[in-house]
């Protein structure tokens, strides 16, 4: 029996666009647990997908698919470490033996942990790479067989405006982040050829409660103010509904682009 709360979680969706599709169609996405990412699983779970996520917090994932049981389709949660390229690659395969062939890859998994130049080591340096991109463009590499056979398929990266807006107190993340253009942009020369479109779905200040929680103070709420056009906040949803229309056959000439979702700061 369907929960109050799923009950009008499907009223909201209701409300926006919804994407034939997207019905049926396997759909991955990495760090789906918490935050931006969770709201990408109840998205895609809302548009008729199957869809497996993948995070380090075992207790939030069981929690969210749990929630969205009573679906089409149950979302897949597995445990797993996206920094550990062979435990990515078995849990993709996983999620192949399960649900078929992965249609949709969101590289959504990051890590933009606060540090200073004079702290970064060599082993802290790999550790941020391996979290904010390496992972990108090896889950990539394990799908793009599955969509190749398909002669289509979306690939999302998530970048950030934090190297656009020459943001500092991070500098690992926002070169991770800045590389996430160049590896969109190749893939997308290289996969084009099989009608699969890569994109980067770039955020700005999301209130995700980890942000709000950890860094968004009178300060960082001033400088949203003056840097977005528009005086709002920006909610995971917005970034899951512009997931949704990059991963429908509707953005079918879309690829190599950078697609902003930032209230128009950058």
């Amino acid at each position: 029996m369907s929960s109050p709360a799923n009950a009008t979680a499907r009223e909201e969706h209701s409300q926006y666009a919804r994407y034939p599709s997207l019905m049926d169609r396997t759909v991955l996405i990495t760090g789906g647990a918490t935050g931006i990412g969770a709201s990408f699983v109840e998205h895609f779970v809302a548009q008729g997908a199957r869809v497996a996520f993948f995070d380090i917090d075992e207790t939030a994932g069981v929690a969210l698919a749990d929630q969205l049981g009573d679906s089409r389709h149950k979302p897949l949660f597995l445990s797993a470490d996206l920094t550990d390229v062979d435990a990515l690659k078995k849990a993709i395969a996983d999620v192949r033996a399960a649900l078929g062939p992965i249609d949709v890859l969101v590289n959504n998994a990051a890590n933009d942990k606060r540090h200073k130049i004079e702290e970064v080591t060599p082993e802290s340096f790999d550790a941020g790479i391996a979290v904010n991109i390496r992972h990108q463009f090896f889950a990539a590499q394990a799908v793009a067989e599955d969509m190749k056979a398909a002669r289509r398929g979306s690939i999302i990266n998530l970048g950030s405006i934090s190297w656009m807006l020459k943001n500092g107190g991070y500098p690992v993340y926002t070169l991770s982040k800045s590389a996430v253009q160049g590896l969109t942009r190749g893939l997308a020369r290289d996969l084009g050829h099989f009608g699969i479109r890569v994109n980067s779905l770039v955020p700005g200040w999301v209130m995700t409660d980890k942000q709000k929680r950890l860094w968004l103070d009178d300060a960082g709420r001033a400088a949203i103010k003056q840097g977005q056009c528009i005086d709002a906040e920006l909610q995971p949803d917005d970034l899951a509904r512009m997931a949704l229309f990059l991963a429908a056959d509707d953005s079918r000439m879309i690829t190599a682009q950078d697609i902003i979702v930032d209230g128009g700061w950058a």
